[in-house]
């Protein structure tokens, strides 16, 4: 049976759910919902290879009068990127008082070469690809990790490199890094987020 997790945002109103299969590497959807900054519903379909670096993501974002598609396909080392999109995200932005966002996707997928994980902004579940993959669910205090990943922005889904950097501080804890942000998350022993500070939290079933 797929794995259900539900996490509720503690930066803004909002949630997630992620239903998943991790018996060869991961097999997930999922969706979030969150109000900032304005209210939109993202879907998401992310699938890995074995080894949990990630081979195909597909997002789909959606508010009122916009929605927007991209879908990140990885093979031969390259990235394949390709983009849709309806009606008008930046009307609903600057309407509501926020800067435009940039256009979905990227217009050069070779600054995407060194990528082998995809962060989703907001969610807690892409953690856990880069957390299995280097190894950092269990044992003791690791040397910092550091790694580029292909950094999908919401609501607007333009898709930029990021460095980051994980470090296993033992058994169900690491440390996330990225610019000037930090964060010790908690994890089952799974490798899924329990709490990520400044971010979520997940809420199990009573």
């Amino acid at each position: 049976m797929p794995k259900s997790i539900f996490w509720s945002r503690t930066d803004t109103a909002g949630s997630e759910q992620a239903l998943l299969t991790d018996g060869d590497g991961l097999a997930a959807r999922g969706t979030l919902l969150a109000v900032d900054p304005i209210p939109f519903t993202a879907r998401y379909q992310l699938t890995t290879a074995p080894d949990w670096s990630a081979a195909r993501v597909e997002v789909e974002a959606e508010g009122s009068g916009w929605m927007r598609r991209v879908t990140l396909e990885r093979a031969a080392s390259r990235w394949r990127v390709t983009t849709a999109e309806q009606g008008n995200l930046d009307a609903a932005l600057t309407g509501a008082g926020h800067p435009r966002a940039g256009l979905p996707g990227t217009d050069d997928p070779d600054r995407l070469a060194e990528a082998l994980d995809v962060d989703l902004s907001g969610s807690p579940l892409f953690n856990s690809g880069p957390v299995r993959r280097l190894g950092l669910t269990s044992g003791p205090a690791d040397m910092p990790r550091r790694i580029t990943v292909a950094w999908v922005l919401l609501p607007g889904l333009e898709v930029v490199p990021a460095e980051q950097i994980y470090s296993g501080l033992g058994p169900g804890r690491v440390r996330f890094a990225s610019g000037t942000f930090t964060a010790d998350i908690d994890l089952d022993a799974d490798g899924y987020v329990v709490r990520y500070p400044g971010l979520a939290e997940r809420i199990d079933p009573r």
